[in-house]
């Protein structure tokens, strides 16, 4: 599979957006972006922060960079805060190793992109993500 199509993008951010509201969670913005960290597609909803998009950014860069869910983002910064903050450095911080950024995976186990949402409680976020990858057909490793 060569990546994340326009189309899986947009039914990932209508599968995400479609969780958010069944649950009742604040407005959300979400981005999807290739394995590159390259944007393809993004949105916010009414109601949504403005500085969602970088916080929403931030979560998918990460992950797209790593290779490595938010949540084990998070861990990693807790256990080795020197080896992430380095990692961060690298990127000219445009890390933000929370959950909520989602990887994006091929069956074979290729990594394809990522996703990053924000406007939850960081679990919400990435459950979220993970709806919306779901409802693109693709596999998920938060």
């Amino acid at each position: 599979m060569a990546g994340i199509s326009f189309e899986q993008a947009q039914r990932i951010i209508a599968g995400g957006f479609a969780k958010a509201r069944a649950e009742g969670f604040r407005p959300m913005a979400l981005i999807v972006l290739d394995a590159g960290g390259h944007p393809l597609a993004f949105a916010r909803e009414d109601g949504a922060a403005p500085g969602r998009f970088g916080m929403a950014h931030g979560k998918a860069y990460g992950t797209a960079m790593l290779g490595l869910g938010g949540r084990r983002q998070a861990e990693l910064a807790e256990i080795f805060p020197a080896l992430m903050a380095a990692a961060n450095g690298v990127f000219a911080g445009a890390f933000v190793p929370a959950p909520g950024g989602v990887v994006v995976k091929a069956a074979g186990g290729e990594v394809l992109g990522a996703v990053g949402v924000s406007g939850g409680m960081p679990e919400e976020d990435a459950s979220v993500a993970l709806a919306g990858i779901d409802a693109a057909g693709l596999l998920a490793e938060a």
